[in-house]
């Protein structure tokens, strides 16, 4: 439990009274469908950068990651790399096509009718199917959030771990609820901002604290934790990382190209002109606080030496109660709770979006109106964020774990479709189909398996077997027709 809960508590209330309002005044803007799934299309270079950076990195940022780098050292730094150079390569190479195609093939406004508008799918299956991997894997990624939550309120208030996790659950439900996604596309920008200072600051004073003793004592303690500690190609025991070791930390950064709630808000950004300046801001906010998160690890090595701690995805919380005032140190473990939130918000949008949009719609009332189907992508959002609270409530449970999984789920069934979709006129719906099921079903059964070549991460051999399974269909199925790949060629040039 942090000090001074009081003032703690208060700045929690002002924070969480803002972001409702914010969702407020949303849902007063909120006119139809488009405005509550993309928010008509009309986002701005800044709030989709640092919407996509804050909806991306989630709670996993200010604990997964640093609790992997307070295990592990500097062998954390690979999937850091990996997931800078992922987030580049996702705004270069998919962010200003997907933004054209999505528009030109009836205005998909989700991941799963535009492939169907790209394919000419009109047996509704290819939309299905990409729909059901999307709820499942963000069962589970919008889970870890709430683990996170969880820990956040346990920590700070002593709350039950349960209670904990219902509680925030809740906060999260009442703005997205109402807002969609211009609320949760306003809030990210309030709180990618406060990620960002946080973790600027709170490395820079705890190295620079006499208990760490500045580089130099961080080095030596790191140093003294584990010979290994130091080394980029060993692990905390000293013991050389593998191909294996080193790929699987580095393919998280392939995870990007297939996650439907950063690919949304390439969907929404105003026009296409902007995604290069968007693409600086995103490039540089990731760059900085994926650095900031490793050295809250670093740091925490040797700011709890001796004493130790027995959860490392704690690091920040703890930190942040010993070297700042109560009222800043309110704001700053708001930032985790803003990490949360931006992330869950985002998820459980895009599910929603994917009951009221691809089934509701699809199969139930293809006459439903724009209004009928907010309402109904309301009440998915009920609805998933009580399944996922559900998952998150086992106090066992680790973010970076359940994000591993998600992560690895969606850039598996997803990652390979996109990208080729956009880049490959040969592509036909066959390809598609196969393309989503062996990329999630690869990543379900290889994660159940262990030892040699099954000990690297799923979302390699998911993304690999599932670009061998859209070109095979593909190529051994009939060319698309002509008319799809005229609309191809006109819309990405």
């Amino acid at each position: 439990m942090v000090e001074n809960t009081g003032v703690v508590i208060v700045t929690f209330i002002i924070y969480l009274l803002v972001m409702l309002g914010l969702g407020l005044v949303a849902y007063l803007r909120t006119q139809n469908l488009s405005d509550y799934i993309l928010g008509g299309r009309n986002l701005g270079p800044i709030p989709s950068a640092l919407s996509a950076g804050a909806s991306d990195m989630s709670g996993w940022l200010l604990m997964g990651l640093p609790g992997f780098a307070y295990a592990a050292g500097l062998q954390a730094t690979w999937i850091a790399v990996g997931l800078l150079i992922g987030t580049w390569a996702n705004w270069l190479l998919v962010a200003r096509r997907l933004r054209n195609y999505s528009a030109a093939a009836k205005d998909s406004l989700t991941i799963p009718s535009f492939l169907e508008n790209r394919f000419r799918d009109e047996t509704r299956i290819l939309r299905v199917i990409a729909a059901f991997f999307i709820l499942l894997f963000f069962l589970f990624y919008t889970s870890s959030g709430l683990v996170a939550g969880g820990k956040l309120f346990e920590t700070v208030f002593s709350m039950p771990y349960e209670w904990a996790v219902v509680v925030g659950t809740i906060a999260i439900v009442s703005y997205t609820l109402f807002g969609g996604f211009l609320a949760v596309s306003w809030t990210d920008v309030i709180q990618g901002l406060m990620m960002l200072l946080a973790l600027m600051l709170v490395p820079v004073l705890a190295i620079n604290s006499g208990e760490v003793g500045g580089w130099s004592g961080m080095k030596a303690s790191m140093l003294d934790e584990g010979s290994g500690m130091l080394g980029f190609f060993t692990n905390a025991e000293g013991e050389a990382l593998g191909f294996i070791a080193i790929v699987s930390l580095l393919a998280w950064g392939l995870g990007y190209f297939g996650q439907p709630h950063v690919l949304a808000r390439f969907m929404a950004i105003s026009s296409q002109d902007r995604v290069p300046y968007a693409r600086r801001v995103a490039v540089s906010w990731s760059a900085l606080t994926l650095l900031g998160a490793l050295f809250v690890g670093f740091a925490s090595i040797a700011f709890f030496e001796g004493e130790g701690l027995e959860d490392g995805e704690r690091a920040f919380m703890m930190l942040v109660d010993a070297l700042f005032h109560p009222v800043i140190a309110g704001v700053l473990l708001a930032a985790i709770l803003a990490a949360v939130m931006s992330t869950a918000d985002s998820q459980l949008l895009v599910s929603s979006s994917a009951l009221a949009e691809d089934f509701y719609k699809g199969f139930f009332r293809p006459d439903a109106d724009s209004v009928e189907l907010v309402r109904i992508g309301r009440a998915g959002v009920i609805v998933i964020a009580v399944l996922a609270c559900v998952i998150a409530l086992d106090d066992d449970s680790m973010v970076l774990d359940l994000v591993s999984y998600a992560w690895a789920g969606f850039g598996a069934a997803f990652g390979p479709v996109i990208l080729m979709s956009l880049y490959w006129p040969r592509m036909n719906r066959g390809g598609a189909l196969a393309g989503i099921i062996v990329g999630g079903v690869t990543v379900v059964v290889w994660n159940m398996l262990e030892g040699g070549l099954f000990d690297m991460y799923e979302i390699v051999p998911g993304f690999l077997f599932a670009i061998i399974a859209i070109a095979g269909v593909s190529l051994a199925t009939g060319e698309p027709e002509k008319e799809i790949s005229d609309e191809f060629e006109k819309v990405n040039g």
